[in-house]
């Protein structure tokens, strides 16, 4: 009799260690990567590459949702109400850094905790193969001819072509009506079917557009030209104003909900690590022109605050910001 309430104890204790979380090891089933923009734009391009290598570092899977809308508020939004147990991350861009100062939303990054800041890329402002512009220089002086007669490819107040285009007109005016896409994606398909006249992308999202012949550079977003984009001239040279906010990019990363346990944390953030060390994901950032940053942590949190410091001020230079980043206590760099 005792010897059988030994046992029936012993496998009480064995089932409840195998359903306590406390004794569950992380990942015991697969992971849900939001994506908070379009399919083929480049956050998601950037997604899609760097995954099977953290799948691989992990040992399960990585479903990825494409959750576009709202310039990334849905989708940041919609890993923000999972459970905090590392089993929803969100595979993000800049855009969150400005969505206090736009008046999106009033969360950034800082609502979050980043697992990895993935790496930082280049803009080019492309137009259609058959455009009447050569560079960005000639397009300029035409729309300063004809105010509001070009239609520039957006993403949404905060996105990567409206920040572009604040810069711009902090320096100069480039009068536009603006064409809301939610992504890159969406946005270069509209660029190859002419349907706008041109859009700020990220060079990862569009550099094989632009080397097969289907895009043309007008300008990419640097001081000087860029082996990626030989034959595409830097903003600088229709714009030398423009030089003081350069060097600037977008960048991607990887965050999870605030409340995620520390050790959950540890172990996405050492997969993430040996996801973007891998050589084949270093290859692609260099083919598409993006810097590695493979930053976790302290590191990744300080990248993100003066990321916001100089973008944030620098629309607030530009009369851009719905809201001065004084007011929601962005410092100044």
């Amino acid at each position: 009799m005792i010897k059988q309430l030994l046992t029936g104890l012993a496998l009480s204790a064995g089932t409840l260690a195998a359903i306590s979380p406390a004794f569950a090891e992380y990942p015991e089933r697969n992971i849900q990567g939001i994506i908070q923009w379009g399919a083929g734009g480049a956050t998601d391009t950037v997604a899609r590459s760097l995954t099977p290598y953290v799948e691989d570092a992990l040992g399960t899977d990585i479903i990825l949702n494409n959750r576009p809308g709202g310039t990334g508020v849905i989708g940041m939004n919609a890993v923000m109400q999972q459970p905090a147990n590392g089993y929803t991350v969100l595979y993000g861009a800049e855009n969150p850094q400005l969505y206090p100062i736009m008046g999106l939303a009033d969360f950034d990054y800082s609502a979050m905790t980043p697992i990895n800041v993935i790496g930082q890329g280049l803009v080019v402002i492309a137009a259609p193969a058959d455009s009447q512009f050569d560079n960005f220089k000639e397009l300029l002086d035409y729309a300063n001819k004809n105010p509001g007669k070009l239609r520039m490819g957006g993403t949404g107040a905060g996105g990567l072509p409206s920040t572009i285009l604040a810069m711009v007109n902090s320096v100069s005016s480039l009068d536009v009506r603006n064409v809301t896409f939610g992504g890159d994606g969406p946005g270069i398909t509209a660029l190859l079917g002419s349907h706008i006249d041109f859009m700020p992308l990220s060079l990862a999202a569009a550099q094989d557009q632009i080397a097969a012949g289907r895009l043309k550079g007008l300008a990419v977003f640097t001081k000087e030209k860029i082996e990626e984009l030989p034959n595409t001239p830097p903003i600088t040279q229709a714009l030398p104003e423009i030089e003081s906010y350069l060097p600037w990019g977008p960048f991607w990363a990887v965050a999870v909900n605030k409340d995620t346990p520390e050790d959950i944390v540890a172990t996405l953030s050492e997969a993430y690590q040996k996801g973007v060390a891998n050589e084949n994901f270093q290859k692609f950032l260099s083919e598409n022109g993006a810097k590695s940053l493979n930053l976790q942590g302290e590191k990744a949190e300080e990248f993100l605050n003066r990321w916001q410091s100089v973008t944030a001020w620098a629309l607030q230079k530009a009369d851009a910001a719905k809201i001065s980043p004084e007011d929601v206590g962005i410092p100044k760099p």
